[in-house]
């Protein structure tokens, strides 16, 4: 995408209606989220950007449904239906509280050689999030102290990294960290719907 947008332009985005365009989406499809929560504000703060949250389309032909595989703070790593997404997010009947966009990489990766990638983010389902991650970012951005340590637990970001790098697509750390801005920015992706 490279460019950063600010609330505003992401609200000038017209919606896509999901029924429509739910066909369209693809297995390895880059979801990214500007929520409204407090968890959501303190990671756009931190990392200076309107995104809080990304996620990997898992797109199941054969029971044809439209999945997400995220690593999501009060559970880990899951799988679960998009449509819960824009319906009951985490069983409160209500929609995710905030806008969400279907991002796709400009050059298309083959079935198999993603199906890598796939494979390695469903072999990490229920490993915890890393939210200890999140305040070690928070000192090593404050105050400039600290280092990444490579473990099996994950935040949003490090785990899109890690499914994508299987595959052989490697997005640049923004210093000891990766956020869902510094995948955003990444020339290869590119916007094709807002669903929310």
């Amino acid at each position: 995408m490279a460019s950063s947008l600010t609330r505003n332009q992401l609200d000038s985005v017209s919606l896509a209606n999901y029924n429509e365009v739910r066909s369209i989406l693809k297995t390895g499809d880059i979801l990214f989220c500007s929520g409204d929560y407090l968890f959501s504000r303190i990671i756009q703060r931190l990392t200076k950007s309107t995104w809080s949250h990304t996620a990997i389309i898992y797109k199941d032909e054969t029971l044809g449904r439209v999945l997400v595989l995220e690593a999501e703070p009060s559970v880990g790593i899951r799988l679960i239906p998009l449509s819960k997404y824009l319906t009951d997010y985490n069983g409160t009947k209500k929609p995710y509280k905030g806008r969400i966009f279907d991002n796709k990489l400009k050059t298309e990766l083959d079935k198999e050689h993603f199906s890598r990638g796939i494979s390695f983010g469903l072999d990490e389902l229920t490993r915890p999030y890393d939210g200890h991650e999140i305040i070690r970012i928070f000192f090593r951005i404050v105050f400039r102290m600290g280092k990444r340590q490579k473990n099996r637990a994950y935040t949003c970001s490090e785990l899109v990294h890690s499914m994508y790098s299987k595959a052989g697509v490697d997005f640049k750390f923004h210093d000891s960290y990766i956020s869902p801005d510094d995948i955003w920015k990444d020339e290869r992706v590119d916007m094709k719907y807002r669903m929310l």
